[in-house]
């Protein structure tokens, strides 16, 4: 399928690998130019190289911190008209409430909610003028189903998703959508981390913990980064201009619900 959007611009945060990674690949591989950041440098140019040699496509890496004003600054000089967004950014650590103090919650904030909402802030009016925008929010499938030892995440990331059901609707008449897509268990860095967390505080292998959380799974595995990227790519297509506002599940199945 032609997605209709070779030639575009997009920003993808948090691309050096993961989900950020698989969402860059997949809006290159549709002709899409890039702009790519993450903090860590030599791992961002490593996968901008490797995008560039797999597609063809314009890449430009941006390493900087996209949770500060410098940092969103650089990016936005590197593209500073975008027709595709995606916002990315790691969750913060797990653990137990009665450990996090004020400062756990604003660090947690800045990344998974208010860097979103500047990011989307400094483009929204630029796409609605030229008629055509994509936003696509990674959060978390946590946002529907809360994961107890993940609280910050489920916060930040849960008044990230009210914020952007209001600001959808009053751009959609534009030509703009804006997007959460909403990760379960996917093979990422990112997961086993959590998983050695887990193990560490149940003294048990972190092997145990993985099949555990393997077979709660409907579809029997682990989703692959590539699988998420090409629905990011869709959504960000000339086709998907009359979905908006919406929260769409990806975990194959985990999600007990009709809604």
């Amino acid at each position: 399928m032609d997605l209709g959007i070779k030639g575009r611009k997009a920003i993808v945060c948090a691309a050096s690998k993961g989900l950020g990674r698989a969402c860059a690949m997949a809006l290159a591989e549709n002709g899409v130019d890039l702009v790519v950041n993450a903090r860590g440098q030599e791992a961002l140019e490593a996968t901008a190289a490797a995008i560039r040699q797999a597609t063809g496509a314009s890449v430009t890496a941006v390493a900087a911190d996209i949770t500060t004003p410098e940092g969103r600054a650089a990016v936005l000089a590197a593209c500073p008209a975008p027709d595709i967004l995606v916002n990315n950014a790691g969750g913060p650590p797990p653990g137990d409430f009665r450990d996090w103090g004020e400062a756990e919650w604003i660090a947690a904030l800045r990344a998974n909610m208010l860097t979103p909402i500047e990011l989307i802030k400094a483009v929204v009016d630029g796409m609605g003028e030229r008629g055509f925008g994509r936003i696509v929010n990674i959060t978390s499938s946590a946002v529907k189903a809360p994961i107890a030892e993940l609280g910050l995440s489920n916060g930040a990331r849960a008044g990230l998703t009210g914020f952007v059901a209001g600001l959808a609707r009053a751009v959609a008449g534009k030509g703009v959508t804006i997007n959460n897509i909403l990760p379960g268990r996917f093979a990422t860095d990112r997961l086993m981390s959590n998983f050695a967390a887990n193990a560490r505080k149940r003294g048990v292998p972190v092997e145990e913990v993985a099949r555990a959380a393997r077979t709660a799974i409907p579809a029997g595995r682990f989703g692959e980064p590539e699988e998420f990227g090409q629905l990011c790519a869709f959504i960000c297509s000339r086709h998907a201009g009359y979905i908006t506002g919406q929260n769409l599940l990806i975990d194959g199945g985990a999600f007990p619900g009709t809604l």
